[in-house]
């Protein structure tokens, strides 16, 4: 069957209502654009535009996709995050705004010539964004996962060859990524440390939405029994692989803040402050080791 673009896109947005997809009119047009490559404003001029058979038929596919669920994003196997494309697929998580009040918030502190430690890194966008936006001298990235550490590379590359990025151009600072349990090959010492670590109660992650606990890393959700395993452990060895002024930054949950502050008190860590994100919710907790 032949499709115009009108045509492709009136289907796939039915589809994704009778499936009960929230955002189906947006994610019906962000299949259709990413996958025939046309912008809005092309699709007003001429919405009859014929389609390519192969097109309408991944299109199509990839509808399907969304309403069993998937992720828009790792359909499209991008996401935009601090303004930049990052590559996403199932091995990572989907980065979300309100990691962008972390990176935000480290950049506010960040000296120059910094040396950066990123523990659970993941896709890498946390780095990577904070290495795009201030001149440092190294950034280590560091995950248990193989998998997630390819896709943090493969980041890496792209953003290398976008002469924008200047500095994460060819010759710019170090990046290093590591594959180990938290900080067991490290030797470095780091200005800052920053962390987006798995956070959520085991018990609470059945009750997540089911794009969430269905499609995105398990590794990357569960955060043990009350959600502050991996706080005790990053907390608990911080202070041996940070400078003598140097601040560690953590993406918390809504709910986490006081029990993080206290972890980071009862450390030795000084000048605990919290941050709130654009819906007026405890987001990031940082601190400096003196």
């Amino acid at each position: 069957m032949s499709y115009t673009l009108k045509q492709l896109l009136d289907e796939g947005t039915a589809f994704l209502e009778n499936k009960g997809i929230m955002d189906y009119k947006t994610d019906a047009w962000y299949l259709l654009s990413d996958i025939c490559h046309v912008r809005r404003v092309d699709y007003l001029i001429d919405p009859h535009m014929p389609v390519d058979a192969l097109d309408a038929e991944r299109y199509m596919d990839c509808i399907r996709r969304r309403g069993d669920g998937c992720p828009l994003q790792y359909i499209t196997g991008t996401q935009e995050f601090m303004g930049i494309p990052f590559k996403v697929n199932e091995h990572v998580l989907i980065p979300r705004l309100d990691t962008e009040i972390l990176v935000d918030t480290v950049l506010k502190y960040l000296p120059e010539e910094a040396r950066v430690l990123d523990m659970c890194t993941g896709s890498g966008c946390i780095l990577l964004s904070i290495m795009a936006s201030k001149k440092t001298a190294l950034g280590h990235g560091v995950d248990v996962s193989p998998k997630a550490l390819k896709v943090a590379m493969e980041n890496e590359r792209q953003l290398r060859e976008t002469a924008q990025y200047e500095y994460l151009s060819t010759g710019g600072p170090a990046v290093k990524w590591m594959c180990g349990d938290l900080f067991e090959n490290l030797t470095d010492t780091y200005d800052v440390i920053v962390s987006n670590p798995p956070y959520i109660p085991s018990g609470q992650i059945s009750g997540l939405m089911a794009e969430v606990r269905a499609h995105e890393p398990y590794l990357a959700l569960d955060g043990k029994e009350d959600g502050l395993f991996f706080y005790r452990r990053i907390i608990a060895q911080a202070a041996d692989f940070l400078s003598d002024n140097g601040m560690i930054f953590f993406e918390i949950g809504w709910d986490q803040a006081e029990a993080v502050s206290e972890l980071l008190e009862s450390a030795g860590f000084h000048q605990i402050q919290v941050r709130k994100d654009l819906a007026g919710l405890d987001r990031v907790v940082f601190a400096s080791i003196n």
